[in-house]
């Protein structure tokens, strides 16, 4: 009898570590499965990227991703805050696969780097004008019809493509475009103020974070400026090229649709930037 008991204890011992090693060798190969991909994001573009008071990765765009993992469960996102040469420096070299920093789709971008089919969030874009002229600019046809001089922007700007699409489509009144030299935001406000210029291409996050907040840099302009929304323009996660990340940005596709669908992208606009950019897109 202890013979047989000693034998069912040993056989006992021997099934139970077969059945550990199993599940270790199962979480194992489950862990190989998962496929990390390194995220950048620039850290104090508030509220789009950003790096938290408790030290973590926030921002609209980094909810919108880590709420893509969650759907993603063979994917790992990893995030990581760095400045915006770095990210676009790491993109290229692969030290990264991924970044976010408020990106719009450009040609040269598309040339670089995998952009997905589905947008990641908007950027409102529109003009800075002086409040005297905010009656007779409501619009960028406004601008257009009435000749108002746009302060200069540089040929690499994605901002100098959407004025040139603009013009392209309203050849009977188009918006005088001119490039520009090196120049501060700050010689942009006051050229419009001295009426060099009837209007800045600005972005509205900009304009409110330098002129309306009172803490802004620009905040003693802030009775003498208005701003004239246009549209939003889609802004979207850039990937470094290779085969892993190529078919990261089908599963991010599907996932974005799903979190379009369940209206998780407009709650997260809402709670970042207060009100749903989604609405501004001209489609």
């Amino acid at each position: 009898m202890k013979k047989g008991l000693v034998v069912g204890i040993a056989a006992i011992a021997i099934i139970a570590l077969t059945l550990g090693i199993r599940s270790s060798n199962k979480k194992a190969i489950a862990e190989e499965k998962i496929t990390t991909i390194n995220v950048a994001h620039t850290q104090n573009y508030v509220p789009y990227d950003y790096i938290n008071d408790k030290g973590e990765s926030d921002g609209f765009e980094v909810q919108v991703l880590k709420a893509v993992d969650k759907k993603l469960p063979q994917y790992k996102l990893k995030f990581t805050g760095t400045s915006d040469d770095d990210l676009l420096i790491g993109l290229e070299s692969g030290k990264y696969d991924l970044g976010v920093k408020g990106a719009w789709y450009t040609k040269e971008r598309a040339e670089k780097f995998i952009i997905p089919k589905e947008k990641i969030g908007a950027s409102i874009i529109g003009f800075t004008v002086r409040k005297t002229d905010e009656q007779k600019y409501q619009s960028i046809d406004d601008i257009a019809k009435f000749g108002g001089k746009l302060v200069p922007i540089s040929p690499q700007n994605a901002q100098w493509n959407v004025i040139e699409e603009y013009n392209k489509e309203h050849t009977e009144h188009p918006i005088q475009l001119k490039a520009a030299e090196a120049f501060n935001v700050s010689d942009a406000y006051a050229w419009v103020l001295e009426k060099r210029y009837d209007a800045y291409f600005d972005i509205k996050l900009s304009f409110e974070e330098a002129v309306r907040n009172e803490k802004g840099s620009y905040h003693q302009y802030a009775d003498q400026l208005s701003y004239v929304p246009y549209k939003g323009i889609p802004t979207f996660p850039l990937l470094h090229r290779n085969d892993k990340n190529e078919k990261f940005s089908v599963a991010y596709d599907k996932a974005v649709k799903e979190l379009e669908s369940d209206g998780t992208l407009i709650e997260l606009s809402k709670k970042y930037f207060g009100e749903d950019v989604f609405k501004f897109i001209q489609e």
